[in-house]
């Protein structure tokens, strides 16, 4: 009989259940500059929330605080369940390493959601299909290489020198797992942060940079997923400011079909 081998992502994300203490080990296959790639620590840290057994309904936001470098090796998610009502149920989480301070803070939100009134006023960016596009070249960054980014817009010019004058830092790719995956919200909320840096895009070059503090919001539950049976989002990410050593970036999570499925806010740190 085959077997199928977990995906490296489900790998990369996976925990081990404790009482209010989970453990989680670092992953080589989606290394970032000097650690970890944030949306994959995440993405780790909803894992945890979603196999815990007193988890109610689906993610609706995220909010992860990246307060220290997270080294190599394992790590513990401390877990708790701050408030729930009869709709929603507020967590909290810190993540730390052999009994340290701590490197990660999260907060969630979970909630059941009820049929309602919908309308998106929002309107699909609309691209070339993914097909048309060609991959983007791999990168030293090994988690840039799990993933195939197409853009359709606002590709980075990075590896010549800096541009004389900013560039646009507006984006519109295709991002799928380079080994399929069907989407669900783990890596939906991976993905909120696999964005290049916005001032990459606006310099032309890579600069010393990282995510301080990361939002996503997801407008689309597992059953809602379910039902769009896809492997790739259309995404759209800007930036409005960068001054005195920080930016900001707003992004967008569309289905292939024109559902958006998250959207995403962060502040990240550079040093030009």
């Amino acid at each position: 009989m085959l077997t199928k081998t977990p995906h490296l992502f489900d790998e990369a994300t996976a925990v081990t259940a404790g009482d209010s203490r989970w453990q989680g080990r670092t992953s080589p296959d989606y290394w970032a500059f000097v650690g970890p790639f944030g949306g994959c620590t995440a993405a780790t840290i909803l894992r945890a929330l979603m196999q815990h057994p007193q988890r109610a309904g689906d993610p609706l936001a995220l909010t992860v605080n990246y307060c220290a470098p997270v080294a190599e090796g394992m790590f513990d998610l401390d877990v708790r369940l701050v408030k729930a009502n009869r709709s929603s149920q507020h967590w909290s989480v810190e993540m730390t390493q052999g009994g340290g301070e701590v490197a990660t803070l999260a907060t969630a939100v979970f909630a059941e959601r009820r049929p309602s009134w919908s309308h998106q006023p929002a309107e699909f960016p609309g691209a070339v299909p993914f097909e048309e596009l060609r991959s983007y070249p791999k990168l030293k960054m090994t988690w840039a290489n799990q993933y195939d980014f197409r853009f359709a817009a606002g590709e980075p010019k990075l590896g010549g020198a800096a541009a004389s004058e900013p560039s646009s830092p507006y984006s519109k790719l295709w991002i799928a797992d380079r080994v399929p995956r069907k989407l669900d919200a783990l890596s939906l909320m991976s993905m909120s942060d696999a964005f290049f840096g916005r001032v990459f895009h606006a310099r032309h070059e890579l600069v010393p940079f990282g995510t301080v503090s990361l939002t996503t919001y997801f407008h689309a539950d597992a059953a809602d997923l379910d039902a769009e049976d896809t492997t790739r989002v259309l995404a759209t990410a800007d930036a409005k400011v960068f001054h005195k050593s920080y930016g900001d970036q707003h992004g967008e999570l569309w289905s292939p079909s024109g559902r958006l499925l998250a959207t995403t806010t962060q502040i990240a740190y550079f040093k030009v």
